[in-house]
């Protein structure tokens, strides 16, 4: 992608406009007196809908002013703050260095030595007198100011317009303002769809897709997904000694964004339509040129800003996290997904709070992954400066204790504070001695909530250059803080020498990588998820996809993105070519379903697998079932017996994936009388204290008691999300299989099952996992179980051999 060639071959995609009926361009639309209002014909639907999403997620009109006044507020209080410390504290009285006289009337001699907090303060005539000498100090208050006011007439337009947005809420869509949080977006976005019947917020389309709303959302922010994808953007810097990092920070991607998008000079002429001249590939070098220009203004403006931007960014890290790392020293050594992660990672069509609680539910599990990894030389080191730090930490609290006078002594606050830092960091190099060392499982179980693995990870889950890479994905807090100091010095220069390199390879990205859809504008073809003009092969597109290797999505971002939207919105009908790669996966499913485990085996294996890979924590029940499928290999692959007969045959985490998306596509066949069709919750026999664990007629009694109990949309969002975690391994699998056919050999030889993974991905985008219930509720065979009184015979010969101890048992060991 990097590569000018590589552009060469692309081709102008035409415009995809099967969202519209045709004609509808010159639409006249009726609208009854009774419901003409200003919500009729919007202009500028991609802010009208951007704004109802933040308000829904912000909590509505008085967080979302409150929050912005406090915004206003904190930067006032940083700016005259800073400014009083600078010019009004005189620091020799408040260091001692310089004796107070307190000889007066009414002093007492005793407390000459004393010195108190308005002795360090200098009179207010004398503060000002210093602020009015120091040009320099003048200077950036009113830049400050000038800022300040921009902020404070931004807040009163949001002000303007959110109330606005309010009075939509409760006139239109019926939601009152007390009852915001009680409606999911879902909920939300199917109002909108049914108002466009009532007043034509759109007049070019008779009636929004649940597609075309998320499009005018996420219009640059799919740009941004599919240019990180294609490595387009000059994340990935070489620098020496350190090698390849990524460097990718709020204020990069803020310029990013500006001169892209929305900025003068960018590449757009409204928010939703891409200037004409970029459409036509004959001027591609002039206008090549005019964006490096562009740029290249951009990175001299950051230049010559950096000195006020990087004070501003020190002033506001030293106020937001010093008492953080004072009383939480560990804190900087926690992780979070960085912001090169957060695109990479992110499905086209993905919502901010979609994205955020993917990654929230694979925290725990890449940071198991991360903190399996120890330096056994680092280790030793650690151990002996925790064991000094810490004897002169003790002796140090016991003066305190038994004196309080020590605490007076010279810069002994400060030594203890330091010694406690020095011992919370080095801590954090200790490995636990309780730890199991098993990173295949742990990896695999991260890609289950990523959903994007490189293929190089696959069976180099224990090598540290593998590590390196997911810790550009989940970095460190103190390296995200770093970065975000280090932004004003390093923007420009990533913006001079690195992104104006890049000019003509962008120009041609948006001529060729741009459609227009009739009713929503021009957009990233890539967001419209098209199997055929974007699909890969190697992903199960054989025979479906035209694209050129240019043109298709790297790590197969079609076909999960595909997906993942399918199952958040089950009411969206996919063009033709999606559900014919839809009802190819589910049949593929079906297949490789037939030699896996049952689906009621896997849930007996819930509450032991769940502590295997969720560390014995009390996990939800689409967290135990994704656990269950997860662990199974395990568990046969290491020679533990059944719950309900013999030693398990060995099988892989794919086949019991793709039993229980077997199971899915069953309950769509075989659909319950007085159930919903498209969302069957998982009933609680799920969870380890439900009678699920007994009779076959004792689970099918309690999936039919329990429905009404879990119909909760918390819990519809959980399931769906464990069935799309199912999905993208079983996909990954499929693309092992698909690029090394020799792996699909012996799958059972291994003990580490992670890199035979057959998931199913490809359930209909009219099931979803919360059918499970249904599908083993109803008519279908779940596999070749025995009889219960064959059942019976097993159990007895397996108590006897357990008892006798001829029954192979595991070996205490460290490591899966």
């Amino acid at each position: 992608m990097a590569n000018f060639e590589a552009y060469q071959e692309y081709q102008r995609i035409e415009d995809f406009e099967e969202d519209s009926p045709p004609g509808e361009e010159d639409l006249l639309v009726h609208v009854p007196e009774g419901l003409k209002d200003s919500w009729h014909h919007i202009k500028n639907l991609d802010n009208f809908f951007t704004r109802i999403y933040h308000f829904h997620q912000k909590n509505g009109f008085a967080c979302m002013m409150l929050s912005e006044f406090f915004e206003l507020i904190q930067f006032l209080f940083v700016v005259t703050f800073t400014t009083f410390l600078f010019n009004c504290v005189e620091y020799d009285i408040l260091f001692a260095n310089r004796a107070v006289n307190h000889t007066g009337p009414g002093q007492n001699p005793l407390d000459r030595n004393k010195v108190t907090l308005p002795d360090a303060l200098l009179p207010s005539q004398q503060c000002t007198e210093n602020i009015q000498e120091n040009s320099w100090i003048i200077f950036l208050l009113i830049m400050a100011a000038i800022f300040w006011i921009y902020r404070l007439v931004k807040v009163f337009c949001n002000i303007l317009s959110y109330w606005e947005i309010r009075q939509f809420y409760i006139k239109a869509l019926k939601i009152r303002m007390d009852e915001l949080c009680n409606f999911t977006w879902q909920e939300v976005q199917d109002r909108l769809i049914s108002l466009q019947r009532e007043q034509q917020m759109c007049i070019h389309k008779k009636e929004l897709t649940e597609l075309d709303i998320y499009h005018r959302i996420l219009r640059f922010k799919n740009y941004m997904v599919a240019m990180v994808n294609k490595s387009l953007l000059p994340v990935h810097l070489q620098l020496p000694l350190l090698g390849d990092i990524v460097f990718l920070t709020q204020g990069l991607k803020y310029n990013f964004e500006l001169i892209l998008f929305w900025g003068p000079g960018s590449l757009f002429q409204n928010k939703w339509n891409l200037h004409p001249k970029y459409k036509r590939a004959g001027n591609r070098l002039e206008l090549a040129q005019q964006l490096s220009r562009v740029i290249l203004l951009m990175g001299l403006a950051n230049l010559l800003l950096c000195p006020f931007i990087l004070v501003w960014q020190v002033l506001y890290a030293f106020f937001s996290y010093t008492e953080v790392i004072r009383r939480e020293p560990g804190s900087l050594g926690a992780r979070r997904w960085s912001l090169y992660g957060r695109l990479y990672l992110r499905h086209f069509n993905e919502l901010n709070h979609e994205l955020h609680g993917r990654l929230g539910r694979g925290y725990k599990p890449t940071s198991k992954y991360m903190n399996s990894f120890t330096a056994p030389l680092m280790s030793v080191l650690a151990k002996n400066v925790a064991f000094f730090s810490g004897s002169v930490l003790a002796v140090l609290i016991a003066l305190t204790v038994y004196d309080e006078d020590v605490l007076t002594v010279q810069h002994i606050l400060t030594a203890i504070t330091v010694l406690g830092v020095v011992i919370t960091v080095t801590r954090s190099f200790i490995p636990d001695e309780h730890m199991v060392w098993c990173p295949e499982q742990l990896l695999q179980c991260v890609l289950a909530h990523i959903h994007y693995m490189p293929d190089h990870w696959r069976g180099q889950a224990n090598k540290g250059e593998t590590r390196d890479e997911v810790a550009q994905l989940f970095q460190y807090k103190a390296v995200f803080i770093l970065e975000e100091l280090l932004s004003p010095i390093v923007t420009p220069f990533v913006l001079i020498f690195l992104l104006r390199n890049k000019s003509l390879e962008i120009i041609d990205f948006f001529r060729n990588f741009t459609v227009e859809v009739v009713g929503v504008g021009d957009i990233c073809s890539f967001a419209q998820m098209d199997i055929r003009r974007h699909g890969n092969p190697m992903w199960m597109s054989e025979g479906r996809t035209e694209a050129s290797v240019y043109q298709q999505a790297e790590n197969g971002k079609t076909e999960l993105s595909l997906m993942h939207f399918t199952i958040k919105n089950p009411r969206w009908q996919p063009p033709q070519d999606a559900s014919m790669f839809i009802s190819h996966l589910k049949e593929k499913v079906q297949q490789d379903a037939q030699g896996g485990p049952s689906t009621r085996l896997l849930l007996s294996e819930a509450p032991l697998c769940g502590s295997l890979l969720l560390s014995n924590e009390s996990g939800s029940g689409p967290d135990n079932l994704l656990a269950s499928v997860l662990a199974h290999p395990v568990l046969t692959a290491s020679g533990l017996p059944g719950r309900d007969r013999g030693f398990l045959p060995p099988s892989t985490a794919a086949s019991a994936a793709a039993s229980v998306l077997a199971s899915l596509s069953a309950s769509q066949l075989h659909p319950q009388p007085g159930r919903s069709h498209s969302l069957n919750p998982l009933p609680s026999s799920l969870y380890p204290d439900s009678p699920l664990y007994g009779s076959d007629r004792t689970v099918m009694d309690s999936m039919s008691n329990s429905d009404a109990r879990f119909r909760s949309s918390t819990m519809l969002s959980e399931f769906s999300s464990a069935e799309m975690s199912l999905h993208a391994i079983y996909m990954h699998e499929v693309h092992q299989q698909s690029s090394a056919p020799q792996r699909t050999s012996g799958q059972g030889q291994h003990p580490v099952p992670m890199r035979e993974l057959h998931t199913n991905p490809g359930a209909p985008h009219s099931h979803s996992l919360h059918s499970v219930a249904a599908g083993l509720a109803g008519p279908t065979t779940l596999g070749g179980w025995k009889e219960e009184e064959e059942e019976e015979e097993e159990d007895q010969k397996e108590e006897e051999a357990i008892v006798s101890g001829s029954a192979p048992r595991p070996e205490g060991r460290s490591s899966c």
